[in-house]
């Protein structure tokens, strides 16, 4: 993905350009793949990065690579298929609870991550696995699961920023 990179005010800014006329088939499964963590994050009310490090990165290769045939499936029972097979046990971590407004849903933050792992794996050149779990043990996702905040809204460049150099435009 080609992105634009220059200086504002001394701070870095990324900008991608992104052909939106068709999205890939890889750009659905990371779609899948973190709407999944979100969702089984809230359901067990742990962290996200909690989630991704109990499925570690074979449970999230094989969750991205055949996505596809996963949401055919009742996504209740996906979600408490991959929450059995990784031991993943009840948490004390409930941000949706604890949102003063409406929270967005487990998809709303599932195309928030998707848009950050897809920014850090054409940055990084690393396998989609490697940049969803970057993305959710983000230090900014912290700040995108704040729903009493309105960082998760920013714009995916602001957001792949901040993850990047630090900075929040």
């Amino acid at each position: 993905m080609p992105e634009i990179l220059y200086i504002r005010g001394g701070c870095p800014i990324v900008e991608q350009v992104i052909d939106v006329a068709r999205a890939t088939r890889l750009d659905d499964n990371l779609f899948f793949a973190c709407s999944l963590i979100e969702h089984i994050g809230r359901e067990t009310a742990n962290r996200r990065q909690d989630v991704v490090n109990a499925l570690g990165p074979s449970h999230i290769a094989r969750i991205i690579e055949f996505a596809d045939a996963f949401h055919c499936e009742n996504p209740d029972a996906v979600v408490y298929r991959f929450i059995e097979e990784a031991g993943i046990e009840q948490g004390p971590y409930d941000n949706v609870e604890c949102a003063h407004y409406g929270a967005p849903t487990y998809r709303d933050m599932g195309k928030v991550y998707k848009r950050l792992a897809t920014g850090i794996m054409h940055h990084r050149s690393i396998s989609p696995a490697d940049a969803v779990i970057k993305a959710f043990c983000s230090p900014v996702a912290d700040l995108i699961n704040d729903y009493n905040g309105s960082f998760f809204y920013e714009a995916p460049a602001n957001i792949l920023t901040a993850h990047l150099y630090g900075v929040i435009e």
